[in-house]
């Protein structure tokens, strides 16, 4: 490799090690094996440095994630929920093998409102994110997708996926599984569900009289 490629990847272990604000001009050319004027020649400044390693690995983790996906939902023989369940399965495993990456991206997205530069990679970096995610669960080529559609439902994909990320950050331990997502999801579509039919929250199920199912509420002996 040349210089510039060993300083990317030197600054890519630096973030994953250290982090984006304890990262030093001398911790990256020590990891990169080359002088510290080297990052100026090269790359103008540390931030500027730090900004292209940090996009060529979110880059790398976005085609990770998109071939992951497209496995998932290439399975035929899979209901759409087990597919769905499969697919944040696998991007929590992500999260974990890429724990220290993703800590320096939030380290990344406060440095962002002092640099144009990475917030405009990071806003393109969530539309194409809208985008992908919305064609994989439809099934369809990212061309055809209306724009309300990216707006709605790759959003709100987009969100869940940056809200889990944030959960596997702080309490790994606790943060929600394939299977608890998609529960949630229905737990979601059922309370707008009973609204729509004018049901109370927390009501007990009724029976086919319209009495309460057999066994529920029957004192026992």
């Amino acid at each position: 490799m040349g210089n510039r490629e060993d300083l990317l990847a030197g600054a890519r272990r630096c973030l994953e090690e250290k982090g984006w604000a304890r990262t030093t001009v001398r911790d990256i050319a020590a990891a990169a094996g080359v002088s510290m004027a080297a990052i100026g020649y090269h790359f103008g400044s540390r931030e500027a440095l730090l900004n292209a390693a940090l996009i060529q690995a979110i880059d790398e983790w976005g085609l990770e994630t998109g071939q992951t996906a497209s496995a998932v939902y290439d399975d035929l023989t899979a209901t759409p929920e087990e597919r769905y369940e499969a697919l944040w399965t696998r991007l929590s495993k992500s999260f974990g093998t890429h724990r220290k990456l993703w800590a320096a991206s939030v380290e990344a997205l406060v440095q962002a409102e002092h640099s144009p530069e990475l917030r405009r990679y990071l806003a393109d970096g969530q539309r194409e994110g809208r985008r992908g995610l919305a064609s994989i669960l439809l099934g369809v080529e990212e061309d055809t997708l209306q724009e309300g559609t990216t707006r709605t439902l790759g959003s709100v994909q987009l969100a869940l996926l940056s809200g889990v990320m944030m959960q596997w950050l702080a309490d790994p331990e606790q943060a929600p599984t394939g299977a608890e997502i998609l529960e949630g999801l229905r737990t979601l579509v059922g309370l707008f569900e009973a609204a729509e039919a004018g049901t109370p929250q927390g009501a007990a199920p009724k029976g086919p009289e319209g009495g309460v199912p057999c066994g529920e509420g029957v004192p026992s002996d």
